[in-house]
């Protein structure tokens, strides 16, 4: 980690909070806006934040599971998405899911009307931007944590 947390302190915690108040509790609000008002089903949220979670090598968020109303994606789902081009565990929202998080990160100016084609016929466009900007969140955020070696150090509750 590349930044010093004082002893006793959470580093999440101290860097989002105490260390750039206005921006981190803001940055740390749009994250938990996230996960609290998505429309997005349970698999299709997961497909996209775990393959952000393997592009950004984000050890905290490659561990998290999302859960809803006591469910979670099953233990093979994070292996699935690593081979979401050829995996027969995805449907066609969830694979889609899987790429526009992929490209999103690493080809955003690559996704052509041929992908938009798709994209459109499984998702509505309120659906698109909300992927879209949970995508944002998790690419600036597990990057932003990892980076700084963040990602190392916390503890996800439960471990």
């Amino acid at each position: 980690m590349i930044i010093d947390i004082p002893e006793g302190q959470e580093p999440i915690g101290y860097v989002w909070g105490d260390m750039v108040p206005g921006i981190g509790m803001a940055a740390a609000n749009f994250s938990l806006s996230v996960y609290e008002h998505t429309t997005l089903g349970l698999r299709e949220f997961e497909a996209a934040r775990l393959r952000i979670a393997q592009i950004n090598g984000c050890l905290f968020c490659l561990d998290w599971r999302t859960e809803r109303d006591g469910r979670k994606v099953e233990e093979e789902f994070a292996g699935a998405v690593s081979d979401w081009r050829s995996t027969e565990a995805f449907d066609d929202r969830t694979r889609l899911a899987a790429e526009y998080a992929e490209r999103y990160a690493l080809d955003h100016h690559g996704l052509d009307d041929a992908f938009w084609t798709r994209m459109t016929a499984h998702y509505s466009q309120h659906e698109i931007v909300e992927l879209s900007m949970s995508i944002g969140s998790w690419l600036a955020f597990g990057r932003l944590n990892h980076v700084l070696g963040l990602d190392a150090v916390c503890v996800l509750p439960g471990h």
